[in-house]
């Protein structure tokens, strides 16, 4: 064994690391506790909100990004003709999404277009229904495409 260590440091410690990989033991099979079990595909409902209730929330995260990543006082002060786009526009065994639209008005006194989503099991950790939304002309970033395309169905 000595010798084989000593030849091994001679080929330098990329070879070395290979040899002792090979001349491993065995793999064994996995015992119970390190099987697969109770893991079963995404159990979607299809129970998404309505268009309504993701106001609130579009109307405090725009707030939030507009004073911390683009340092402007820019705030949604009103919704208007909010209504439902698609819902599961896709195959049935997809996220369950309801797509919206509607004006906003801004507190620069400027009515513009918001594109959301609602997701279920789309919030923090997959816990509770998430929303990913855009408002036309204020993607400055660019993450939903021109004219927020990529935040429609």
């Amino acid at each position: 064994m000595r010798n084989l260590f000593t030849s091994l440091r001679a080929l330098g410690p990329i070879t070395a690391a290979l040899a002792l990989f090979v001349s491993s033991h065995a793999a064994q099979a996995a015992n119970p506790l390190q099987l697969n079990f109770g893991l079963f595909g995404p159990d979607y409902e299809g129970r998404v909100a309505e268009c309504e209730r993701a106001l609130p929330t579009i109307a405090t995260q725009f707030r939030e990004k507009e004073g911390k990543f683009w340092n402007s006082a820019l705030v949604i002060t009103g919704f208007g003709r909010i209504h439902e786009t698609a819902f599961r526009p896709w195959q049935s065994d997809n996220v369950p999404r309801r797509y919206c639209s509607g004006d906003v008005m801004l507190s620069d006194g400027k009515m513009r277009t918001v594109h959301y989503s609602i997701i279920e099991d789309g919030g923090f950790a997959g816990y509770g229904q998430g929303v990913e939304w855009c408002v036309t002309g204020l993607d400055r970033n660019w993450a939903y495409g021109p004219g927020c395309r990529a935040a429609r169905p």
